[in-house]
């Protein structure tokens, strides 16, 4: 008599995840994330992954929810021990218009395929003992006194400073009288190429590591003035969604900032990852206010990048999850397999 093996089961789950303070970028303001947790078990292990509302990707709880129960069919017949690339190659075509759910999947079947290889995540592609990049703590925009009193309340190595208003300068300026850490400024496609270019050299002398996405997402034009004549490196965000951006990007600009939801999760990230290698150009990987679901898998590959921006399990007020910890920026992983990640 044949053994029937289990087939797997995936859930799925929404949370609001109030914010300790409000979180305002050139576009928005948030004050509470809104989340969706994705779980896959096979009956004893249970990989976890996640996907926010963000209204300028035009992810809502609605359509993550509808994205995720539209493939429900595709787990009922996939094979014991399938590797994960060959799942995410099943699942894109069907996930094409919505690549948050498709991420969220991506690293829940990650997780749980490296709980049943009883391997930490990471090990798949972390051969060496390179040193990992310190995560930055990201200040949204206020006044320059609460964004200075962020910055005393939290203090850390490498501050990312959302920009994208009148007086973009004075703040770095005024920021700077308090701390000697490295800045890095995002506009969030909020300047022109003349006020890009004129704004870097002083922002050069004010330790500025980096400036992201300063132009319109569709800018190539600016983006290659900027990238020839900035004497700052520009860094790819708006304009680096997928996989297929990356060839062109790298052209553009001096780096690529990968977020796991825009690709649609960790298989596209790692090829995202090699072209931009083989480019020589910087790799950056960014997270979307996450729980520490969506943060512990991100850092999964911090030994592949030049930079990372996983803070954002550091803005909420109650966290979801337990799983990856950072000490004055830098990452301590979780113990136990996958991402390390436990769903309270």
């Amino acid at each position: 008599m044949n053994e029937v093996k289990p087939k797997l089961r995936l859930t799925v789950q929404n949370f609001e995840l109030p914010l300790k303070n409000p979180f305002t970028i050139s576009r928005y303001t948030v004050t509470v994330q809104k989340t969706v947790i994705v779980s896959i078990t096979d009956g004893i292990h249970v990989g976890y992954g996640e996907a926010t509302v963000n209204p300028y990707y035009n992810s809502t709880i609605k359509s993550l929810k509808a994205s995720v129960a539209s493939v429900l069919d595709t787990f009922e017949t996939i094979d014991e021990g399938l590797y994960p690339e060959k799942l995410w190659q099943q699942l894109q075509p069907k996930l094409s218009d919505n690549y948050f759910a498709l991420c969220a999947i991506d690293c829940a079947y990650w997780d749980l395929y490296a709980k049943q290889l009883q391997k930490p995540l990471r090990h798949f592609w972390n051969v060496t003992n390179k040193k990992l990049p310190k995560t930055n703590f990201t200040i949204g925009i206020d006044s320059i006194d609460v964004m200075k009193s962020k910055i005393q309340e939290t203090p850390w190595p490498i501050y990312k400073i959302k920009l994208g208003t009148k007086n973009d300068l004075e703040i770095i300026q005024s920021l700077r009288e308090i701390t000697n850490a490295t800045f890095r400024v995002d506009a969030n496609c909020a300047w022109t190429v003349e006020e890009t270019l004129k704004n870097a050299e002083t922002l050069k002398k004010l330790n500025v590591e980096f400036i992201e996405q300063p132009l319109q997402a569709e800018d190539w034009k600016g983006m290659k003035t900027l990238k020839e004549k900035s004497v700052l490196p520009i860094i790819a965000d708006e304009s680096c969604l997928t996989l297929a951006d990356v060839s062109k990007c790298t052209d553009f600009f001096h780096g690529i900032n990968i977020k796991l939801m825009k690709c649609g999760g960790i298989t596209p990230a790692l090829q995202m990852i090699q072209i931009a290698k083989a480019k020589n150009s910087k790799i950056m990987a960014g997270c979307m206010t996450e729980s520490s679901i969506g943060i512990s898998n991100l850092t999964q590959l911090a030994s592949q990048l030049d930079y990372i921006d996983a803070d954002g399990a550091l803005l909420l007020q109650n966290d979801i999850a337990k799983g990856v910890t950072f000490h004055n920026g830098e990452i301590r992983y979780a113990e136990g397999n996958g991402s390390g990640v436990i769903l309270h």
